[in-house]
């Protein structure tokens, strides 16, 4: 009997019906240029533990991926839906490509266009969309993560002027930025601040040795005595809403990138079991490969339709937080299961760069538990559906 026609999770799950003209443009341009300007070069940068952030950023400016959600300030301006695709097209490649994008766009520049004056909008959203201007976003400490209301950081008034003084650890974009968000206590709660990473008293060291997100740049920030002027705070940000908010903008394009690289797995699992062969027949002829595939198609197409559906609610302004807070919690869960259970059809060659199952997997230990760990979200889910607050 002739094997049966193939079809891809996408056409599983029907979910190019789901998008628009625009939106499948967006997706397969970005597609192309993953796979064109990014996959070849992925598992050295991995490898190496780098990422080219200067080179890139100007292609992915031009590209509109920078902010792309945001209108005007050269900002693309697309649906957040749009948004959600082009981050699971890049996390598809590397999920340390899309934190790049993440941070620049839905952290650093988002901060500005919600908190910061129009003059700090014109200042430095264009070049921040364009990519000449690299951004980053410092609220992580090495004491505090998960309550960053401990902060340690803190400005204080001098004059008109601000004196900045404390440290921020595990930020992405850290030592190539430009400009860095950084939020810090004040007499007046917590508060924003545009702060150029030129400015005295600023210094960045990048962190190596990673196991996770090594095709990404990650540094720790230290501000001694950095004297700031009175226009550097974002003026409509004050207490932790500020930074909270741009953290939801930020999981929210996780939602869809977590799935992507889940996809990227099952694709090359499948691929890798047709071409295997065990005891003289594919792998993809027995019956519990199959069931694998099966289950973990499953999983990445229900994660599509979360995302997309999180995505349609979005766009109509009527995302609350806790559906982000469910879709960074299941998309993230599953992802790193399918990463791992991937890893099982390939057997040895898993554990190679040839092929992406172990990085991606590698990656997603870190995607699991930054900006909200899996237990952050089961609390503020928990307390949505109880009315309870557990997290003291």
């Amino acid at each position: 009997m002739a094997d049966a026609k193939t079809i891809t999770v996408d056409q599983l799950f029907a979910i190019d019906g789901l998008l628009d003209a625009e939106e499948r443009e967006i997706q397969q341009t970005v597609r192309k240029f993953a796979a064109e300007r990014l996959r070849p070069h992925v598992a050295d940068w991995f490898e190496a533990g780098t990422f080219p952030a200067r080179e890139m950023a100007p292609e992915l400016g031009s590209l509109g991926l920078l902010g792309m959600h945001l209108h005007g300030y050269g900002c693309a301006g697309t649906s957040a839906t749009a948004y959600g695709l082009a981050c699971m097209e890049m996390e598809a490649v590397d999920s340390g490509v899309r934190s790049m994008i993440s941070v620049q766009g839905s952290l650093a520049m988002t901060a500005i266009y919600k908190y910061g004056s129009e003059e700090q909008k014109q200042q430095w959203l264009p070049g921040m969309a364009a990519g000449t201007t690299i951004g980053c976003f410092g609220l992580t400490e090495p004491d505090y993560g998960s309550n960053p209301g401990g902060m340690l950081t803190r400005a204080k008034r001098d004059g008109s002027d601000w004196i900045l003084n404390g440290s921020k650890m595990w930020i992405t974009n850290g030592s190539v930025a430009d400009v860095a968000i950084v939020w810090a206590q004040t007499d007046d709660k917590v508060r924003g601040f545009i702060v150029p990473t030129d400015t005295p008293g600023f210094t960045s060291r990048e962190m190596h040795k990673k196991l996770s997100l090594r095709a990404s740049v990650t540094a720790e920030l230290s501000f001694d005595d950095i004297r700031l002027p009175e226009d550097a705070m974002l003026p409509e940000a004050r207490g932790l809403s500020g930074p909270l908010g741009c953290l939801t903008e930020a999981r929210f394009g996780i939602i869809f990138g977590a799935i992507g690289a889940a996809r990227d797995c099952l694709e090359a699992a499948i691929e890798y079991s047709q071409t295997r062969e065990v005891f003289d027949k594919p792998l993809a002829g027995y019956q519990l490969t199959q069931a694998k595939i099966a289950d973990m198609a499953v999983e990445v197409g229900k994660g599509q339709l979360l995302a997309l559906h999180l995505g349609r609610l979005k766009d109509a302004g009527t995302l609350p937080p806790e559906l982000v807070s469910v879709g960074k919690l299941n998309n993230t869960r599953e992802a790193i299961k399918i990463a791992r259970e991937c890893r099982t059809i390939l057997g040895a060659n898993g554990i190679t760069l040839e092929y992406p199952v172990l990085r991606h997997a590698n990656n997603l230990e870190s995607v699991l538990t930054y900006e909200g760990t899996a237990e952050v979200h089961q609390l503020v889910i928990g307390q949505a559906l109880t009315g309870s607050n557990a997290f003291r």
